[in-house]
């Protein structure tokens, strides 16, 4: 997602800039693994940068094991395994009929809204980005309803709350209640049920602690309601 900057960094909320670093962290960590992403995982620093990110905030978030012991194409393989590769057979060769399924645990926050169609939740989605001036970078263009560009956008809004203030405060606590919080709890679900999920299970568990805290705090400071 191609963003604007904030405002000036005089004056910036700590805990809500720590907060916008464990987001930007989390579209990372489920994005396809790069080099690097795979030696931070490997030398314990993607676990002790996140531990480091949350002593900076109020929320009381455990962070678990954030390592792995794969290889960088076994890491590779693995996430296409679990978010990429669906599966398919001829049932009856025939006439072409054919049974398929998608990755086992779907990126996509409409996957999981079965109450709700792929084009409302996309649509939304675009207004809220476009709000803010943000649009999809068309070099690795995705649907609007991505988990990546999601956590992405959690994580400009609490940038900017630390920024300018309570106004993107807000703002992140209805994404919780629109958007967010269905795809972390979803997918986070669909990673408990899956076997060899290695780095990538400890991810989906932080995801969802991460979402739902957030949006309590938010709640609680905003509204007085959880």
């Amino acid at each position: 997602m191609a963003t604007t900057p904030t405002d000036s960094l005089d004056d910036v909320d700590e805990d809500a800039a720590a907060r916008g670093a464990v987001y930007a962290t989390l579209s990372k960590g489920f994005e396809y693994p790069t080099e690097s992403f795979h030696e931070a995982a490997a030398n314990g620093s993607l676990e002790a940068d996140l531990r480091a990110c949350f002593d900076r905030t109020a929320l009381d978030v455990s962070v678990p094991s954030l390592t792995t012991d794969d290889d960088y194409r076994t890491l590779a393989a693995r996430y296409n395994d679990i978010f990429e590769l669906g599966y398919s057979e001829y049932t009856d060769r025939t006439d072409g009929s054919l049974d398929a399924e998608g990755p086992p645990v779907p990126l996509y926050e409409s996957k999981y809204r079965p109450d709700h169609s792929w084009n409302d939740v996309n649509l939304d989605l675009s207004r809220a980005y476009s709000h803010y001036g943000l649009e999809i970078d068309q070099e690795t263009r995705d649907n609007h309803d991505a988990l990546t560009y999601e956590l992405e956008f959690a994580g400009y809004l609490a940038r900017r709350e630390a920024a300018v203030g309570s106004d993107a405060a807000r703002a992140r606590l209805d994404f919780h209640d629109r958007h967010l919080g269905h795809a972390a709890a979803g997918v986070a679900e669909r990673l408990r049920d899956e076997p060899g999920t290695d780095i990538y299970g400890g991810l989906g568990d932080l995801l969802e602690a991460v979402v739902r805290a957030d949006r309590n705090d938010l709640a609680d400071r905003l509204e007085g309601r959880r």
